[in-house]
């Protein structure tokens, strides 16, 4: 079984107004901090009523059972559970990654491409870009030309 130390945010209510942008939502997410949000039984209902293609339910400590992550898709009018994470109609997977993420080593739920590595977030892109132009600064500095006059 796989601990996962949880703190939940307190985060600001956001909704999704099918009206508004004309179709549900292809992939709901819930992250269980406890066992009363229901994520099992009414929620699943409510997400398959709306029609939402995939509802997962991520459960980092175990509160609903010794699964940390399910998966439903969408079939017809009705969920049906799979083991696949890989969310062939959005083209995007779900993968549990450990490391760093805002300061706090743990393992994280992480968007995915299909061959299992994980979509970079917008800092560690950031970061890569740093890390090559230092490169490339270093290299031009080898040759004899100063990257500040560039």
């Amino acid at each position: 079984m796989l601990l996962v130390p949880f703190q939940p945010r307190k985060l600001a209510k956001v909704l999704y107004m099918v009206w508004r942008f004309g179709k549900p939502p292809e992939v709901a997410i819930e992250i269980v901090s406890n066992k009363e949000g229901d994520e099992l039984g009414k929620k699943l209902g409510i997400y398959e009523h709306m029609r939402v293609s995939y509802y997962i339910v991520y459960d980092p400590t175990c509160q609903l059972g010794e699964q940390v992550l399910r998966v439903y898709e969408l079939r017809g009018r009705r969920y049906f559970e799979t083991t696949e994470t890989w969310l062939e109609q959005v083209g995007l997977g779900l993968t549990l990654w450990q490391g760093e993420f805002e300061g706090r080593q743990d393992v994280w739920l992480r968007w995915c491409y299909k061959d299992g590595i994980v979509v970079q977030t917008g800092d560690e892109r950031a970061s890569q870009a740093e890390q090559r132009a230092q490169l490339l600064a270093e290299k031009l500095r080898a040759m004899g030309i100063d990257p500040d006059t560039l």
